[in-house]
């Protein structure tokens, strides 16, 4: 009996999720240490194939090389595949797989597929998936043939295909990986790939759930809860860090200031978009103002929606967050969103994941700070790009000690599964209780 309870254990649908994302980094770690995934036909240094892993398959973007002269098409191709199968999941894509063969999904199958996308039932879960398939690959197919048509005013035909594709891959899926080396920055100015980019970046970040309700608007006219949440909070962020970071660097000769005003307009919005955990620029972001280097810091702990190819406590977690500072102050005994009241269990465990997320983001700023030789704005910047998986460097990560390289995979990690996922996974089997204790009093405040 006791047997059978460890086993049960172990085959959580939280346990599987972080096993598999393990296996995924494992064998992408494997694949980009291969002489054919390498320009000198020499693979980099252990740690380094492992970090490049790690940040592909989290969807985060930080690099320790430069991605176009160190892997060959082999190596990005790998590259491109980790960040599809860490953007939409593989649980996703197996689902994808099983449906192409005509198999039907266990019951197993469907509780990990609403852990995945953080459903609240596994009701119509198979239908969801379906349509974000269906959603995920055409936008990426139209955003590659548009990037493509744009780039092929500059370099050859098939290379523009190539990098259509690839960054129509990594900016869906929030992956931060770009082959140009100084990320957008020559397109700061350019209209089109500024529109198609944002799309791209806003459409992966506001999660499977909330792109299903969008599928079905046409025919339902109605949006749920969660999705209207999601998207008046996000617009409100993207709104005030479009405005804040044009501000601050409006007169800032390193970032904005060098742009006309179309270009600081499109490098304002456009950065701000993507702190959702995008990790792409068209600013020098080691250029930006240590102001607005703190407040994308803020943004960027505060990520992407639920279910979605981003990171960070989500945005919906920010907002319930908000709402119950504004129903304490107020002295309101619930918190109510569009007419809706809030249970006090989703309250506790959007407390426990900041309060998660605030105590990991601490304890790695003080690893690096014992590790690295860099200022201390630098690395929590780093560490805020980590956990969020954001992807977005103020340069600090190719000269990381291995041990902070380390330090940073793990973020990478915890910040892609999730610190309650993982919390989850490894917990030991709860006992119901059979009894109350008696409730006390405490002074706070």
């Amino acid at each position: 009996m006791k047997r059978s309870v460890k086993l049960s254990r172990f085959a959580s649908p939280p346990f599987i999720l972080v096993i598999g994302y393990l296996l995924i980094i494992a064998l992408g770690t494997l694949l980009l240490m291969l002489p054919v995934a390498n320009h000198s036909g020499h693979a980099p240094h252990w740690i380094d194939s492992l970090f490049t892993s790690v940040s592909a398959a989290c969807v985060t973007g930080l690099v320790v090389v430069d991605v176009d002269s160190t892997y060959t098409m082999f190596g990005e191709t790998v590259i491109l595949v980790l960040m599809q199968l860490g953007g939409l999941g593989f649980m996703t894509l197996a689902t994808l797989f099983a449906l192409l063969l005509g198999r039907r999904l266990s019951l197993k199958d469907r509780l990990l597929l609403k852990e995945a996308i953080n459903a609240d039932s596994m009701e119509g879960i198979v239908r969801i998936i379906r349509k974000v398939l269906i959603f995920s690959f055409t936008i990426e197919a139209i955003a590659a043939v548009v990037l493509a048509l744009r780039w092929m005013r500059e370099m050859p035909v098939g290379q523009a295909i190539y990098y259509g594709i690839f960054h129509s891959v990594s900016l869906f899926n929030n992956g931060g990986f770009d082959l140009f080396g100084t990320s957008f920055q020559q397109y700061a100015g350019d209209f089109v790939f500024n529109m198609i980019a944002s799309v791209l970046v806003i459409s992966g970040g506001l999660g499977f759930l909330v792109l299903s309700d969008l599928f079905d608007f046409r025919r339902t006219r109605r949006l749920s809860l969660h999705s209207k949440m999601v998207l008046s909070v996000s617009g409100v962020l993207i709104a005030i860090g479009a405005l804040v970071i044009f501000i601050f660097e409006f007169t800032n000769a390193r970032t904005l200031g060098a742009l006309n005003w179309e270009g600081k307009v499109y490098g304002a919005v456009f950065q701000s978009v993507s702190t959702r955990s995008s990790g792409t620029s068209t600013v020098d972001i080691s250029g930006l103002r240590q102001a607005s280097q703190f407040f994308i810091m803020l943004l960027m702990i505060i990520g992407a929606s639920p279910g979605s190819t981003g990171g960070g406590i989500k945005t919906t977690t920010f907002l319930l967050m908000v709402g119950a500072l504004i129903a304490v102050m107020r002295g309101q005994k619930e918190i109510v969103f569009f007419r809706h009241r809030v249970p006090k269990d989703i309250m506790m465990r959007a407390l426990t994941i900041i309060v998660l997320a605030l105590f990991i983001f601490s304890i790695v700023v003080i690893l690096l700070l014992m590790t690295e030789d860099a200022p201390f704005l630098s690395l929590a910047f780093e560490a805020a790009s980590a956990i969020g998986t954001v992807g977005l460097s103020v340069g600090v990560t190719p000269g990381l000690s291995d041990a902070g390289k380390l330090i940073i995979c793990v973020t990478m990690f915890i910040g892609r599964i999730g610190p309650l996922t993982i919390a989850y996974a490894i917990r030991p089997r709860s006992t119901k209780t059979l009894y109350r204790r008696p409730e006390g009093h405490i002074v706070i405040g």
